[in-house]
């Protein structure tokens, strides 16, 4: 498979499951710990061997642009003040010149669209998706996990993460059909949105991580309405799988569903009890909060 350079990130959604907090701020500038959760997964891509981050906004999500970019007079402060840690860390995240591109979706017309409106940055060539809202925890990210199982492929195809969730909730989810497996990964043989947990190929979920060949955009310029009156990733990527091969990558590690507040919150107590510098002190705190709820000491 040919090498994956670039990575789409649609960041245009409102973010009406967090409102109040959303009203004035993205839901993706939201912190899991001290990173927003953008950060997170451009660390993902990064890790990744992404060279171009393209991201799709919307209105009022000119933040995420700035954060990406320098900030004067803040490194001038830290500056003097000898503050040359947290210089460092601001400069280690910091994409290199040339590398972030935005995009406006214009109208909200679902992730579908928000992809095709990236269609002039990705051009004709492979490329990868990632969900701002779901963070995907381990030592070696989902999308590296991903990359290396592309290029053990001898065919241009697409990849999709997935996880396993218990049968009764497939009907939340994009599920997909087992085919012949290799390892973690298998070929895909349907793919259905939301099914009925009895009429379900199976309890494997998309999980929001994706591989895919430049011809997605062809079908999503065309590409009817779906779900909610929405242009559905999903239904596009039915449509090519037609033509195209389709494998689905059980990867290892954790996901955080952020988008919804259990999930965030969830994120939020992993990734606090997975940094040496402060879980000492958090779960001594997090056990004096589940003693106490628990009837515990007061």
């Amino acid at each position: 498979m040919k090498p994956i350079r670039k990575a789409v990130f649609p960041v245009a959604g409102l973010g009406t499951r967090f409102l109040p907090a959303t009203k004035a701020m993205p839901k993706e500038m939201l912190p899991v710990v001290d990173r927003p959760l953008i950060q997170h997964v451009v660390d993902e891509a990064r890790q990744a061997g992404i060279e171009h981050f393209i991201f799709v906004t919307g209105r009022n999500k000119a933040v995420i642009e700035d954060h990406f970019d320098r900030q004067f007079e803040l490194e001038m402060t830290l500056r003097e003040r000898q503050k040359h840690k947290e210089l460092d860390f601001l400069q280690q995240d910091l994409p290199a010149p040339g590398t972030t591109s935005f995009t406006r979706q214009q109208e909200p017309l679902g992730l579908g669209h928000a992809v095709w409106c990236a269609r002039e940055l990705v051009g004709r060539e492979p490329f990868a998706l990632l969900l701002p809202d779901v963070l995907v925890q381990h030592e070696r990210g989902c999308l590296a996990q991903m990359m290396d199982a592309a290029r053990e492929l001898k065919e241009q195809a697409n990849i999709v993460a997935v996880e396993e969730v218990p049968h009764q909730r497939v009907d939340q989810y994009g599920v997909v059909g087992v085919g012949e497996r290799k390892g973690n990964m298998f070929s895909i043989t349907a793919m259905v949105e939301k099914p009925q947990p009895a009429r379900a190929p199976s309890n494997l979920i998309l999980t929001g991580r994706y591989i895919l060949q430049p011809e997605i955009l062809d079908v999503l310029e065309t590409q009817e309405r779906g779900a909610g009156g929405e242009i559905q990733l999903t239904d596009a990527m039915i449509q090519l799988a037609r033509t195209q091969p389709f494998y689905g990558l059980q990867f290892d590690g954790r996901s955080f569903d952020c988008g919804s507040k259990v999930g965030f919150l969830v994120a939020n107590v992993s990734y606090a009890l997975a940094r040496p510098d402060i879980a000492p002190g958090f779960r001594a705190e997090l056990d004096k909060v589940l003693g106490e709820s628990n009837g515990g000491a007061r």
